[in-house]
């Protein structure tokens, strides 16, 4: 069964692409949820799919795209929840 985990990352990941880099990455995983910027100038999002999948996106987000400088990265496991697609949000 599928798994979901909630993620927050904190560092320079404002301005810097990484939401649409974020969502290529779990679309190449095969993973569904969304990322979104939050006003603290951290990254959120909600990824589902198989743990080994979940990982390997896990630390894809400590090295983000180019530009990123990632401080934090927070982990939570979530309810499995239902998404078609990975999507970028607000």
């Amino acid at each position: 069964m599928d798994r979901c985990r909630h993620f927050r990352v904190c560092g320079r990941v404002q301005g810097v692409f990484f939401r649409a880099a974020t969502e290529a990455a779990a679309r190449r995983l095969g993973l569904t949820g969304w990322v979104r910027n939050l006003p603290d100038g951290s990254v959120e999002l909600l990824a589902c799919g198989e743990e080994t999948k979940l990982e390997k996106l896990e630390q894809w987000l400590w090295q983000g795209p180019p530009r990123a400088r990632v401080e934090q990265v927070q982990a939570s496991e979530t309810p499995p929840q239902s998404f078609g697609d990975f999507t970028v949000r607000g």
